[in-house]
């Protein structure tokens, strides 16, 4: 079973929160055991599973992600649409994300979050969730 929704991102970066929102989809495919494939088709946004309870965390990842990979460093394809390190941040971190499915439930730990991670917004945003019976 395959479903989409839409995130509209507001800041050039930022770290969206999508936990209830996966949640609200594993609850509604009635799968009791599987696999959750959390997917952005997206080239310039990436998936994160982390600590969504303090929003100090999706600070520091953002600010240590902006220190190895500074905007404007001379990249290439700025030439182009000025966003190179929006592609380098997501290429790294990756467009998706699986989550194992157990009694109806995402397995996450008790401080995990999925969450969409925007380094060239503000845009709107694909998600695909695809939940397949184990």
């Amino acid at each position: 079973m395959q479903y989409e929704f839409s995130i509209k991102t507001s800041k050039q970066q930022e770290i969206i929160d999508l936990t209830n929102e996966v949640k609200k989809i594993v609850s509604q495919s009635k799968i009791k055991e599987g696999i959750c494939l959390i997917y952005v088709p997206h080239a310039t946004c990436a998936i994160i599973i982390n600590e969504n309870y303090d929003a100090g965390v999706c600070e520091d990842i953002i600010s240590a992600l902006n220190k190895v990979i500074p905007l404007h460093a001379g990249y290439k394809h700025d030439k182009v649409d000025n966003n190179s390190a929006a592609h380098i941040k997501s290429a790294i971190i990756g467009p998706s994300e699986t989550v194992s499915i157990k009694k109806g439930n995402l397995q996450l730990g008790a401080w995990q979050g999925i969450a969409l991670t925007e380094f060239d917004g503000p845009r709107k945003r694909k998600v695909i969730v695809k939940i397949l019976k184990g």
